[in-house]
């Protein structure tokens, strides 16, 4: 135990980085994601294949090999992108992107065909409709699988560790390394770290699926 306490500044660093790297990679996530899934909705063709491509390859490739393009593939074609948190962010945030998408997707596809073509009946053109009436109404019901989609996203940053940055993780294998006999404790400390953020993440999509549920 107290070799978590002596190297504390260490571990708070890691849990910023880890932090910082979660709200900016959920952000851009959730941004992509509404706008692909209005794509994968949408009446063209083009963008319903393009973004139907992009998910279906993001969900099937493991993100350990995502991070590997992001750091060596694209240096390869020079295109830099500056190592450590933002190769973890733009990694995370195409990754997590296609789940949020499949969520958003659900959402809208739960709402009733009823609603759009009353909308069209008024005189909004497709995307009004769908921006105006569809998506408030599926954005409500698809909070508590998008917090979750986060909270893997928040535990994900881990493999951050194995390339350049120093976030939990990779703070805790440099502690470990250089007090050896201490790596359970070290792990363990930083787990505290993780669930500071995924508890309370999880406690308010308990809550919202309730209220939603009472809503209805």
């Amino acid at each position: 135990m107290n070799v978590v306490l002596d190297n504390l500044p260490a571990f708070w660093d890691g849990f910023l980085t880890t932090l910082y790297i979660a709200v900016v990679s959920g952000v851009i996530s959730l941004v992509a994601g509404v706008v692909l899934a209005a794509m994968r909705v949408s009446p063209l063709s083009t963008l319903r294949w393009v973004s139907t491509a992009w998910v279906e390859v993001m969900r099937n490739t493991p993100l350990t090999l995502l991070f590997i393009f992001v750091s060596s593939v694209l240096l390869t074609m020079d295109i830099l992108i500056p190592i450590g948190r933002t190769q973890a962010i733009v990694a995370l945030s195409v990754y997590t992107s296609a789940f949020v998408c499949e969520a958003v997707r659900s959402g809208i596809n739960s709402v009733g065909i009823g609603q759009a073509e009353a909308a069209r009946s008024i005189g909004l053109t497709g995307g009004q409709s769908l921006t105006l009436v569809v998506l408030p109404q599926a954005l409500r019901t698809v909070v508590p699988p998008i917090i979750n989609v986060l909270i893997a996203m928040v535990k994900n940053t881990s493999i951050a560790a194995g390339f350049a940055s120093a976030e939990l993780v990779s703070a805790a294998r440099t502690v470990s390394l250089a007090n050896p006999g201490t790596a359970l404790w070290v792990f363990s400390g930083i787990a505290v770290f993780y669930l500071i953020i995924t508890v309370p993440a999880g406690t308010l999509a308990n809550r919202i699926e309730r209220k939603v549920a009472f809503a209805r």
